[in-house]
């Protein structure tokens, strides 16, 4: 009641706001969270250098997450699904960038189906280590239960690496039928069938990937953040102006 406008990071918080009984749609603004997207666009160390501090060999395909070793995240369903994938594709590698309390747990859940081998977990790196890692691998999975927008989709899709999702949120603002996999939350029958076709097909990685570059790279940027925060504040004044 007491605001002139209201930001959301996507469309779908404002729809659930607007659900929730917060707000009209009038005051609403989507303006995505920036970033510096040239980190992505170009990381500062070439792909090869960093598949070989993680230990990749040039015929493995990698898959990683970007997430809090927590409950919510979807480590679990990984877990679940990693047998049946490695199986079927023994290529396959997951590469885990993150920590948290969860950690031994799911270590120990890796260890006792005897998948550990095929899992790199990285621990907490710096954000300025996050492209080249999603540079190094071929694809990103992200099966949260509970997001806004994900940076991490945007993310792998500036480093030309198409993302498997959940559909969660604001995930199906960037992840398109051209650029990436959505799948219904928990379905690890289709979790299962994303991983391997998309590590079967790397031509189809590349080209969900260069479109993601291609549609996204200015929308995420800092510089269009700022500027659409700018515009909005301006409006603003101007209305307040003229007493509207």
């Amino acid at each position: 009641r007491r605001c002139h406008a209201i930001v959301s990071v996507c469309d779908a918080m404002t729809s659930q706001a607007l659900a929730a009984g917060v707000g009209r749609p009038e005051q609403y603004s989507t303006i995505y969270s920036g970033m510096d997207t040239e980190a992505f666009l170009h990381p500062k160390r070439p792909r090869d250098e960093v598949r070989r501090e993680l230990g990749l060999t040039d015929d493995q395909v990698a898959f990683a997450t970007v997430a809090r070793l927590f409950e919510l995240k979807g480590h679990d369903d990984i877990v679940a699904v990693a047998p049946a994938i490695l199986e079927a594709d023994p290529r396959v590698r997951f590469v885990w960038i993150g920590d948290g309390i969860l950690r031994d747990k799911l270590i120990a859940d890796l260890e006792a189906r005897g998948i550990r081998d095929a899992f790199i977990l990285t621990g907490l790196v710096t954000p300025d280590r996050i492209p080249e890692l999603l540079s190094a691998v071929d694809a990103v999975i992200h099966p949260s239960l509970r997001e806004g927008l994900a940076r991490v989709l945007p993310q792998a899709l500036l480093v030309g690496r198409p993302a498997i999702s959940y559909d969660v949120d604001g995930a199906r603002e960037v992840i398109l039928p051209e650029t990436g996999i959505l799948l219904e939350s928990r379905d690890r029958r289709g979790l299962t069938d994303a991983v391997l076709l998309l590590a079967a097909a790397p031509e189809l990685r590349d080209a969900m990937g260069a479109e993601g570059r291609r549609r996204f790279a200015d929308q995420f940027r800092h510089e269009t953040m700022t500027r659409q925060i700018r515009l909005l504040y301006e409006r603003l004044l101007a209305d307040q102006g003229a007493g509207r």
